[in-house]
């Protein structure tokens, strides 16, 4: 029960946190101009990430709090996996959001993971969703909210790259890029 609450709380905090770095940089970004699409969506990518803390407290809680036997692999690999998340959010600086909003005219970031793909960060998430109940066991939480985020993405990226191609440099910088698997930013 220690290592799920420590994790959990520990998650939840770091979620908090970000949301007033998102509010301090959609500021910044509003004060340059910044415009916000996919308004629409938002409530349910909030509702999305609520509904995946709610169902992994439940679902771990109701089975006793397993821990898988193999935890530290687990844990190493989140580890990592949050390193990557961070370098992706320090690299777009104040252009990181966790609503999409650009700023007309802008350049965008290819420094940190941006150089190997598209979204580093969404890439993060999708191994979050998978890697946090499996740690516990949560299977149910790990296939229900996997398969919901996938299709929240499938959307939001759409919306995401739309308007990165309308606001800025966005298709002759990242053109050698894939989303999500990694490339070597050598390779053409």
């Amino acid at each position: 029960m220690f290592v799920f609450y420590t994790v959990f709380i520990l998650l939840i905090v770091q979620r908090l946190l970000e949301l007033r770095v998102a509010k301090r940089n959609q500021a910044w970004m509003e004060g340059r101009g910044g415009v916000e699409i996919g308004k629409e969506h938002y409530m349910w990518i909030v509702m999305l990430h609520i509904g995946f803390f709610l169902s992994l407290w439940i679902e771990t809680a109701t089975r006793g709090y397993p821990v898988l036997d193999w935890w530290p692999f687990i844990a190493c690999v989140l580890l990592i996996v949050q390193f990557i998340r961070y370098w992706a959010i320090t690299s777009l600086g104040p252009y990181w959001n966790t609503r999409i909003i650009f700023v007309p005219g802008a350049h965008v970031v290819k420094r940190g993971p941006y150089r190997f793909m598209r979204h580093p960060n969404y890439m993060a998430v999708i191994l979050e969703f998978a890697l946090i109940p499996l740690l516990f066991e949560a299977y149910v939480t790990l296939g229900l909210f996997s398969m919901l985020n996938a299709w929240m993405l499938l959307y939001r990226i759409r919306v995401e790259e739309c308007g990165l191609a309308k606001y800025t440099d966005y298709a002759s910088v990242m053109s050698d890029c894939s989303r999500f698997i990694p490339k070597n930013p050598e390779e053409k």
